[in-house]
């Protein structure tokens, strides 16, 4: 069961042992009146976030955190709006706190993310024996998430400590890709088998059907804009989804323009708009 409660502005890192799902931002890249949709998933005495954005911090910062506070990362893909925070994490914790956190990463993600995104800069800050630059474990401990399986798409599971985490493959750039196989490095997430997060995905029913299927999903928080094309998936493509899948979806990294369309998403029968300032329970 869902229970939604509005938060204060001082955020905890714990619960008394149910899972919590905060959503520091709920808008697109390009949003100017919403933070970036990166979460935030605490269970007991452990948490997760799902991707650092370029206002992830000050995002952060509103509910009394920094990122030094967070031990645990992982990261969906490499736009701005998903990891454009990441340097302040790794400069502030080795320069500041002198520590490293948590990043689960596979390994075929490791050198995309770190080669293309982060080294420039943050590989020079310092020398680390002869001749020998900065490399992504001087700022992380890294942990690789194991294969499940590779059908019907590529699976793979971690844990940290009772959250149980499995990330797919999304297709979701270049806008020309027909499926996760040609498509850039990018994942959602299915949390405790319970709860599934699209990450930003174009329209791909396929992959819904799949989890539902499978899985006892109970609520989907799942990518929606508001217009047909492109790399993320439309409220109209999304209002052909059959009833049963509608009626347990939140819909996240939405525009400026939200209020419009609040009447269609409800006469379509969706659960809802997911909301900042507002925690998720699944008791």
């Amino acid at each position: 069961m869902i229970k939604k409660v509005k938060l204060d502005k001082n955020l905890e890192l714990k619960t008394k042992g149910e899972l919590r799902l905060v959503f520091l931002g709920t808008g697109s890249a390009f949003s100017k009146k919403f933070y970036q949709s990166n979460l935030l998933i605490v269970k007991g005495d452990d948490h997760l976030l799902v991707d650092c954005g370029t206002r992830c911090p000050e995002a952060l910062a509103s509910y009394g955190l920094s990122v030094d506070k967070i031990e645990h990362y992982v990261f969906t893909h490499s736009h701005a709006d998903h990891i454009g925070g990441v340097e302040e994490v790794v400069l502030v914790n080795r320069y500041f706190a002198r520590k490293r956190p948590h990043l689960y990463m596979t390994k075929k993600y490791q050198k995309l993310f770190w080669n293309e995104s982060i080294k420039g800069g943050s590989a020079y800050s310092e020398k680390k024996g002869w001749r020998r630059y900065l490399t992504l474990d001087d700022f992380f401990v890294i942990h690789q998430p194991e294969l499940m399986q590779r059908k019907p798409r590529p699976m793979y599971s971690f844990n940290v400590g009772d959250i149980e985490i499995i990330l797919f493959r999304t297709r979701h750039i270049p806008e020309q890709a027909r499926s996760w196989r040609d498509s850039a490095w990018s994942t959602g997430l299915l949390i405790d088998r319970r709860v599934l997060f699209s990450g930003d995905t174009q329209f791909d029913p396929d992959m819904l059907e799949f989890f539902v299927s499978s899985f006892p999903i109970e609520t989907i928080f799942h990518d929606c804009q508001f217009f047909t094309g492109g790399v993320h998936t439309s409220l109209d493509e999304l209002s052909t989804l059959p009833r049963h899948i509608k009626k347990m979806m939140y819909l996240v990294h939405y525009g400026d323009t939200v209020d419009k369309y609040r009447d269609k998403v409800k006469e379509e029968g969706f659960a809802g708009f997911a909301e900042e300032n507002i925690a998720y329970f699944f008791s």
